[in-house]
């Protein structure tokens, strides 16, 4: 099948969401607190299905089931990806993800390592990215005395700006920030502050403090990042990541760039502008908003137009 497999994405309701997902990408959410669209998902807690061709209709996790020749008969028995955008209108909750060791153990799924792409952010706007603790017992001390600004480490953000979350890093995205998030198919999340915010019944959401001492990564590390960039004319591809879970790239499209494939199958995002894709000589029209998979029969495809594009594929732990 030499397609690309356009996806109807599920939008989730937050009590930090706001309205952007509709005003930006013109989505339809189903209210004014409308925090997550997930894009291209198999997760049991919001299935994607294709919007187009042969298999229109179908929800990601039963197409990739039935059909692995698409993914390139993959070891993995669930769909390890998953894409969202989000829309940080409050801060969110800071928290931490387990490892696969310890979600599969005690949660029953895949931990969750993620990356974000920073497509806007109000000025002076900041992500916690991490703790200053260098024990446990400093970082459980700290939590319980509830000396948050001593324990957690805040970073200035931008647009354009790209954050590798391993899990295990204490993390939360500001207010005012939207990004495209790619991460492990996991919806394990271990909150360890909320701000004492409550929700519409006047109740404070659950806390995980215990489980989310277990997985934090302590002392802290920064991840290194080490970018490659490629130009081609007017075109730039910029390597942002390369893991064991997946690969992710920025591809900057400003007139015509040829890509042959370079994995059992391809995640794509445009999150800029507009223009159209060519497979086996069809041409399908690209919007910002739109989200695509390259099944594995498509070796090579043309980008024309001018836009920005989020793309992903598995690392080797996912074949």
């Amino acid at each position: 099948m030499q397609e690309p497999l356009f996806m109807r994405p599920k939008l989730q309701e937050k009590i930090w969401g706001g309205t952007k997902l509709h005003d930006i990408y013109g989505y339809e959410i189903p209210s004014e607190h409308t925090g997550e669209c997930w894009a291209i998902s198999a997760h049991p807690d919001g299935v994607g299905s294709v919007a187009n061709g042969e298999y229109a209709g179908f929800p990601l996790d039963a197409l990739y089931e039935k059909h692995p020749e698409l993914f390139g008969n993959p070891s993995s028995e669930v769909f390890p990806l998953l894409t969202k955008i989000i829309d940080a209108t409050e801060d969110l909750s800071v928290q931490v993800h387990p490892d696969d060791s310890y979600g599969l153990e005690h949660e029953g799924e895949l931990g969750k390592t993620e990356c974000w792409y920073i497509i806007d952010a109000d000025e002076d706007s900041e992500i916690v990215f991490g703790h200053n603790a260098l024990t446990k017992e400093e970082f459980r001390k700290l939590i319980e005395e509830g000396k948050w600004q001593d324990l957690l480490r805040r970073v200035k953000v931008n647009a354009g700006d790209f954050f590798f979350v391993p899990s295990g890093t204490i993390h939360a995205i500001g207010a005012g920030i939207m990004i495209l998030e790619t991460q492990q198919s996991s919806n394990t999340t271990y909150r360890v502050y909320d701000y004492g915010r409550k929700d519409e019944a006047g109740n404070e959401r659950d806390l995980h403090i215990e489980q989310s001492i277990a997985v934090s990564a302590i002392p802290h590390k920064d991840p290194v990042n080490r970018f490659k960039v490629k130009a081609e004319a007017d075109n730039t591809v910029t390597t942002f990541i390369e893991s064991e879970y997946f690969t992710v790239y920025k591809w900057d499209i400003h007139s015509k760039m040829t890509f042959s494939k370079d994995a059992a199958y391809t995640l794509v995002s445009v999150i800029e502008g507009a223009g159209n894709i060519t497979v086996s000589d069809k041409v399908y029209a690209l919007k910002k908003g739109d989200h695509f998979i390259l099944p594995s029969p498509v070796g090579a495809w043309v980008l024309s137009g001018s836009m920005q594009l989020i793309a992903s594929t598995p690392g080797y732990k996912n074949l």
